[in-house]
């Protein structure tokens, strides 16, 4: 018996995934406020202390995140369930460790905006111009991820505690339009880091 058949015979953890799903929302949520209240908060680190080693740091994290995510796709492709969740976990847990030190990085430490040579996080018209076609570029880019991590993250979510308590066709329903999102939002992350990077 493949693994895949003999998960599929496990019994649905329906009072688990009730639980679950209300951890979700909540944390869907917690979130968001938090992605919103770090553009208004900042928080002063001690002098001579900087946080600049993390926005690598988040690239390494979201490049790690996709590189799972596609051995995760290879593994249930071959019919290797168990290997799959690790995968699945690894992705997790990277995107888990991303969200908590974007969250500190962001609550200390000002915006870095594309185009700004001088440093001042203001845009005047000759760094608009040196610019170019690429901050609109880096923009859309920007905003897309942003977006899409926003609107995908309490479905990454679903589709993971599907999985856990053995909600298996609801898994594999909902993984097959969230997985693509999932992974265009790691694989942008450290594309938005590339694209930002001489601006630190």
């Amino acid at each position: 018996m493949t693994q895949i058949k003999q998960l599929k015979e496990l019994p649905e953890n329906q009072e688990l995934l009730r639980k679950l799903k209300v951890a979700v929302w909540v944390i869907t949520a917690a979130v968001l406020g938090l992605v919103m209240l770090m553009r208004e908060v900042k928080i002063p680190l001690p002098d001579g202390f900087s946080l600049s080693f993390l926005p690598p740091f988040h690239a390494i994290l979201n490049s790690v995140a996709a590189i799972s995510l596609v051995m995760a796709l290879v593994a249930i492709k071959k019919g290797n369930a168990s290997l799959h969740q690790r995968w699945i976990y690894a992705a997790m847990i990277c995107s888990l460790l991303f969200l908590l030190s974007y969250v500190t990085y962001h609550f200390t430490t000002p915006e870095t905006i594309y185009g700004d040579l001088n440093g001042d996080r203001e845009m005047s018209e000759v760094e608009l111009a040196e610019a170019g076609t690429m901050r609109t570029i880096y923009l859309v880019i920007l905003l897309s991820h942003i977006v899409l991590a926003a609107v995908s993250l309490p479905f990454i979510l679903l589709t993971f505690c599907y999985g856990f308590t053995n909600h298996f066709t609801k898994h594999k329903k909902l993984s097959r339009k969230i997985f693509p999102v999932w992974l265009y939002v790691a694989v942008t992350g450290p594309v938005v880091y590339l694209l930002l990077s001489p601006y630190y």
